[in-house]
């Protein structure tokens, strides 16, 4: 599968499109928006907004996703990962920042795809989204505690602690009709899939738990009592009034919002790609998310990225081509038309249970305990990242863990870099010095790994070991396959200090890149293209040259240190 941007609809199309294939996705896009109809509710109501429009983002989002995807199977619409940004931004910012939001993330995600950073996405560390992902699976559940209950507290509680502290003053208000709908839910999506898989249990708990309050007419609440009847048909597009002082304060949202559709919809790729054997176009993809996030808060919709949870659902269904997520997208469609009126109905009890039994799934529980065995840093990443989701805020911990994760993968790059003074026996390799003779006042050092800025410190303070100053300071660089803009600083003071002391400074074996730096910062010059050297052999025949002696074949029988002062 090539890497240009075009999406897998169109390439299924110039392909032979079977009638069976076509039946098969059918099939498989109505089971799916059948069970992303319940999430698509539970979602929008736990980030804050109407139940509705968790439907107008399933359907406006998973039909633009399923058209402009890069993988063949993805089916995209809310989630959970942004329930806790996304509460965040209408609370402080409205449903109208939220719309700037998600439009400023969604051309963020079309930049990113446009530029082929698609691949890049995949190097955000295990430990910092493992870390992340359990801390939004924590706040999920706790969120829904409340409506799981029937405690008797205001909506909105501040934070992770001030929620925990109102559960425990008020758990005293629980209503037992509501935790009777609650528990009967875990229990169904506990049992069902005994049953069968192809229809999940949570419709089923939807379905026997409206019509249990319905015909009881159980004092619960419901989804009508609390937010009225649910619209039969989608919005007329709106565009939202955008000031330069909102896109400043949301450009941090917007990038959360960002990164975590990115992350999100291609590590559901990703899965697909490994229960199906295809492979996903990750830049064109990210295009899909963006495209997706630009419009659906046209339609009054909330952030949507790719689903794993509903494309697995769709890849065991039968699903093999976009086709079946845009089937998907037109079956919440007609559900919305033909029967909104009756999602009134549902208790809230009933979507609390359904949100936990997805944070529980969310949480990954098992891989955040496995990582405790990991290395320190590995744990130091997850831990924060988790802490900071769970008692600050996810923009923040996301942003914290992007720097710390960089900030020890280069510490770790700089310990693996080894700067030294070479002795006689300190190398066994074939280019080593012990068969070399080296004349008094000529220093050698070697650099092996990358040359950066985490490595250019330790680079000085090598230097310094040098007692006193040499005729000759050469410079092995035939380990070094990268050098940056601190390394070369580091280089051009070494070059100064030489010329100061009189030095003469000598590259040997330097590799193509950091040659192109040197030339390129204007250190080529400086350092003299005849003191730039092919191998540690020429450097000390030049060595040996500026100092009036005589050259020697290479490689020789070692010569004592007594012996070097003869020649």
């Amino acid at each position: 599968m090539g890497y240009s941007l075009i999406p897998e609809s169109i390439h299924v199309f110039r392909e032979h499109y079977s009638r069976k294939k076509f039946l098969n996705d059918v099939m498989a896009g109505i089971i799916v928006g059948i069970v992303a109809l319940p999430l698509a509710i539970a979602f929008a109501i736990a980030s804050g907004v109407k139940p509705e429009q968790g439907i107008y983002t399933a359907v406006v989002a998973g039909f633009l996703i399923s058209i402009f995807s890069g993988s063949r199977v993805q089916i995209g619409g809310p989630t959970g990962a942004f329930i806790i940004v996304v509460f965040g931004i209408v609370q402080t910012f409205g449903y109208e920042g939220l719309m700037v939001a998600t439009i400023m993330a969604g051309m963020l995600l079309v930049l990113m795809g446009v530029t082929k950073l698609g691949a890049a996405i995949r190097f955000i560390p295990y430990p910092m989204t493992i870390g992340f992902t359990s801390g939004i699976a924590l706040i999920i559940f706790t969120t829904q505690v409340k409506d799981f209950f029937g405690l008797d507290i205001p909506d909105g509680s501040a934070d992770f602690i001030g929620r925990c502290v109102a559960y425990t003053h008020q758990f005293s208000t629980m209503d037992f009709n509501t935790i009777a709908m609650g528990g009967f839910t875990l229990i169904i999506m506990a049992i069902w899939p005994r049953v069968t898989r192809k229809i999940p249990g949570s419709v089923i708990a939807i379905i026997a738990t409206t019509l249990i309050v319905f015909w009881l007419d159980l004092p619960v609440d419901t989804i009508g009592s609390r937010f009225g009847s649910i619209p039969t048909m989608l919005p007329k597009p709106c565009f939202p009034h955008i000031t330069l002082e909102m896109i400043r304060k949301l450009i941090s949202p917007a990038f959360t919002i960002a990164m975590l559709a990115a992350i999100e919809s291609l590590l559901s790729a990703v899965v697909a790609d490994g229960i199906t054997g295809d492979r996903h176009n990750s830049n064109m993809e990210l295009v899909a998310q963006g495209i997706a996030n630009i419009i659906v808060p046209m339609f009054g919709g909330i952030p949507a990225t790719g689903a794993i949870a509903r494309t697995a659902t769709n890849i065991k269904s039968g699903g093999t081509t976009p086709v079946a997520g845009i089937v998907h997208a037109t079956t919440l469609l007609l559900i919305m038309i033909c029967f909104g009126k009756w999602a009134s109905l549902i208790p809230m009890a009933t979507l609390a249970a359904i949100l936990m039994v997805v944070a529980y799934h969310m949480s990954e529980w098992r891989y955040f305990l496995k990582l405790f065995k990991s290395p320190k840093n590995d744990v130091l990443v997850m831990l924060v990242t988790f802490l900071l989701t769970v008692f600050a805020d996810l923009t923040i911990a996301i942003e914290v863990g992007v720097v710390l994760s960089a900030i020890l993968f280069m510490n770790r790059m700089a310990n693996t870099t080894i700067i030294r003074r070479t002795t006689i026996d300190m190398e066994t390799d074939p280019h080593a010095l012990k068969d070399r003779i080296v004349p008094e006042g000529v220093e050698v050092f070697e650099i092996h790994g990358p040359f950066f800025f985490g490595a250019a410190s330790r680079f000085k303070d090598t230097l310094q070991i040098v007692g006193k100053t040499p005729r000759v300071l050469i410079i092995r660089c035939r380990h070094i396959l990268f050098m940056d803009a601190t390394a070369l600083h580091a280089m051009e003071e070494l070059v100064e200090k030489a010329l100061k002391d009189s030095t003469t400074l000598l590259l040997s074996g330097v590799h193509a890149q950091p040659l192109i730096s040197l030339e390129q910062s204007g250190l080529y010059n400086k350092i003299e293209e005849a003191n730039i050297l092919t191998n540690i052999d020429a450097a000390l025949n030049r060595a040996r040259q500026l100092m009036n002696l005589p050259e020697v074949p290479f490689p020789v029988p070692f010569v004592p240190t007594v012996e070097r002062e003869k020649i």
